[in-house]
C-alpha cells in the first residue's frame, strides 16, 4: 500500500483529503502541530472511512521530526497543507508567517530529499495572482500577491520551481485553489475558524446558527449581477479530490512541475450565495451592506482548463450542495470540534 505523508492534515482542507486518500486505498500518515486545529478531526475521519491513520503531532518546521517519520514509514509522496492561513495575521505579524510557511516548507524539501522522496503536491492559493482583472484568471496571469500570507505560498512557489529547474527527480504540483468551502456530506468534518470567521460562508453559517447577529457585506455598488462582489467558491471535497487526482499524476506522467488552478470555474456573488443557503436551509440570513473594503475587485474566478486537461478533474458539486453540506455541518456543530 503506497503511503503519503500529510502536513497539516487536521486542517479543513487536509481533513478532507485524508479522506479521500484513505477512500482511494491509500495508507495516510498525518504531522499536524494542532495549532489552527483539533484532534478531534482526525478522529472523525477515521470515523468516517472505518480505516486508521497515523498522526504525530510535531511542526514541519522540526527536520528531527521529520526525519524520524521518514525512517518510521515508507513515505511515498507528501501533500503539504501545514501553514498559517490569515490574511489580517500575516500584516500585523509578517515574520511568524515567512517563518512557519516558507522556513516549515525548505525544511520538509530537504528532509525529503535526504530520503529521496522527490513527489509533491503544494497547497498554494490563488491570493498569488493578487488583484487580477484578468477574467477568468488563467496559471499564466500575473502573479502581484498583496499580502504577506500571499507573498509566503509564491515564493515557497519560487523555491520549488528552482528546485525542479535544478533536479530533474522531483515531480511537484502546484495547486492555487479559489475559494473552498462546503464539508463532509456526513456532518462529521467542516470548517471551524478560530473566532469571528475571516470568510464569507462560514460567516454565514454561523450567523445562520445564532453564534453571530448578522453577515456584513462589503459593497453594494461593483458592476456585478447585483451589486455585490463575485467569487469563485468551491466545494472541499472536490478540493480534496483535486488533490488525489494530481498525485496521481505526477506519480504517473513523472513530468516536473505542473501548476494548477482548482476552483469551480465560475462566479457567484455574495447574495447569490446568501439567497442559495437561505433557499435550501429555509434559514433567513439577516445582512446589512458595509462600506467596501480596501483594494476588494468586482469579480475574481478560476479557468479551470488546464485541471481537466492535465488531471481529467472538475467539480462536481454545485452552489445548493455547499450550502447543504456547510448547514449540515454548522447545525450539528454548532461550536465546531468543541
Amino acid at each position: 500500500m503506497t503511503t503519503i505523508l500529510v502536513t497539516g492534515g487536521a486542517g479543513y482542507i487536509g481533513t478532507h483529503t485524508c479522506v479521500e486518500l484513505l477512500n482511494a486505498g491509500y495508507d495516510v500518515v498525518v504531522l499536524d502541530n494542532f495549532c489552527n486545529s483539533k484532534p478531534e478531526a482526525l478522529k472523525r475521519v477515521q470515523k468516517i472511512t472505518g480505516k486508521i491513520l497515523r498522526v504525530i503531532n510535531g511542526d514541519v518546521r522540526d527536520k528531527e521530526c521529520l526525519r524520524k517519520i521518514f525512517t518510521k514509514y515508507p513515505i511515498h509522496a507528501t501533500i503539504h497543507f501545514a501553514g498559517l492561513k490569515a490574511v489580517g495575521e500575516s500584516v500585523t505579524n509578517p515574520v511568524m508567517y515567512y517563518d512557519n510557511n516558507v522556513m516549515g516548507s525548505v525544511a520538509l524539501i530537504e528532509v525529503m530529499d535526504e530520503f529521496n522522496v522527490n513527489n509533491l503536491v503544494f497547497s498554494s492559493s490563488a491570493t498569488v495572482y493578487g488583484f487580477s482583472d484578468t477574467k477568468p484568471i488563467s496559471e499564466t496571469a500575473p502573479l502581484r500577491p498583496f499580502n504577506p500570507y500571499g507573498r509566503t505560498k509564491r515564493m515557497v512557489e519560487q523555491i520549488l520551481e528552482d528546485l525542479s529547474a535544478s533536479d530533474t527527480a522531483w515531480n511537484i504540483c502546484l495547486l492555487r485553489y479559489f475559494n473552498p468551502v462546503g464539508a463532509h456530506a456526513s456532518g462529521l468534518i467542516g470548517e471551524d475558524p478560530n473566532g469571528v470567521p475571516n470568510n464569507l460562508m462560514p460567516y454565514i453559517s454561523q450567523v445562520a446558527v445564532g453564534n453571530l447577529k448578522e453577515l456584513s457585506i462589503f459593497g453594494k455598488d461593483y458592476d456585478t449581477v447585483d451589486g455585490t462582489g463575485v467569487r469563485d467558491y468551491i466545494h472541499v471535497v472536490d478540493l480534496a479530490v483535486g488533490h488525489v487526482a494530481a498525485l496521481k499524476h505526477i506519480d504517473e506522467h513523472l513530468d516536473g512541475l505542473m501548476t494548477i488552478n482548482l476552483g469551480a470555474g465560475r462566479g457567484y456573488s455574495v447574495l447569490e450565495l446568501v439567497r442559495t443557503f437561505e433557499e435550501t436551509n429555509s434559514k433567513a440570513i439577516p445582512y446589512k451592506f458595509v462600506q467596501r473594503r480596501a483594494g476588494d475587485i468586482a469579480i475574481y474566478y478560476a479557468d479551470t482548463s488546464l485541471a481537466k486537461e492535465k488531471l481529467g478533474w472538475e467539480t462536481k458539486l454545485n452552489l445548493s450542495d455547499i450550502c447543504r453540506d456547510t448547514w449540515r455541518w454548522q447545525s450539528q456543530n454548532p461550536q465546531g470540534y468543541n
